[in-house]
């Protein structure tokens, strides 16, 4: 027997990106309800990134913390006539493996992947490589600082180019309460793939106290300590950890889950 058959699990992330996560799910016979907690969008602005990709030339580092930081640079140069051989002169650090991944498939080297898949964790692997070095942190809009401020502390110049944005999108609202009150087809778990999905999970379902009842008997699935962090700081359990920071990481925990 599939160890999630017949269970109901809600997949937060956005719709570029729930695929794998759902199809995961599927295949350990998870019934999955797509409702995005978050929706990528272009920045309001490209002059930082736009600057940055010109400048590319005077860079020694490259920091992607997330393939949609990879997608949206990537697609940026491209607009710019730009290609992935004005990145080969650069090292370039990956937060992960889906995001060394998705830069590998633009035919780039990755020189740094840490072992652990959060900020903390690049910083260590690069403490003793970044001194009087320039380095381009490409990411979202909000995002932790963990990176740029420790970097700076080991004498790096850190230059952090907003390359996306994540918004609520409002049309989930209704979609997440509908799921949440279905008591014919209930909820087995939520999974939250990162600190903005905890976030805008809180802004959807609202601060009435009668929603919180709903959550009753679902489980709260986290990808790592970050986003687990996060959900406490919103007054939310964890009932489910990810020891690998990763989809499939959070798939096994699911799987294991009690």
């Amino acid at each position: 027997m599939l160890s999630l058959s017949g269970k109901r699990i809600l997949v937060s992330r956005a719709r570029e990106q729930a695929s794998v996560l759902s199809e995961g799910l599927q295949a350990a016979g998870a019934e999955v309800v797509e409702i995005p907690f978050i929706e990528i969008r272009e920045p309001k602005s490209y002059a930082t990134l736009d600057y940055a990709i010109h400048s590319l030339p005077n860079y020694d580092w490259l920091i992607v913390t997330s393939v949609n930081g990879v997608e949206a640079l990537m697609k940026r140069m491209e607009k710019l006539g730009k290609s992935e051989a004005d990145l080969l002169h650069l090292n370039i650090a990956a937060i992960g493996p889906a995001t060394r991944k998705a830069i590998e498939d633009y035919g780039l080297p990755v020189d740094v992947e840490p072992e652990e898949y959060i900020a903390e964790a690049v910083v260590e692997a690069l403490r003793d490589r970044v001194r009087g070095k320039r380095v381009l942190l490409a990411r979202a809009k909000v995002a932790r600082d963990v990176i740029p401020n420790e970097l700076d502390k080991l004498g790096a110049r850190v230059d952090v180019v907003v390359a996306y944005e994540t918004v609520l999108p409002e049309s989930s609202r209704t979609a997440l309460l509908e799921a949440l009150q279905d008591r014919k087809h209930k909820l087995y778990a939520i999974t939250f793939t990162s600190s903005s999905t905890a976030r805008n999970f809180v802004e959807l379902l609202g601060d009435d106290k009668a929603h919180s009842a709903l959550l009753d008997g679902v489980k709260l699935a986290s990808i790592g300590p970050v986003t687990s962090s996060t959900l406490r700081e919103l007054g939310l359990r964890v009932d489910v950890e990810a020891s690998e920071y990763t989809i499939p990481g959070l798939i096994k925990a699911l799987s294991e889950a009690k």
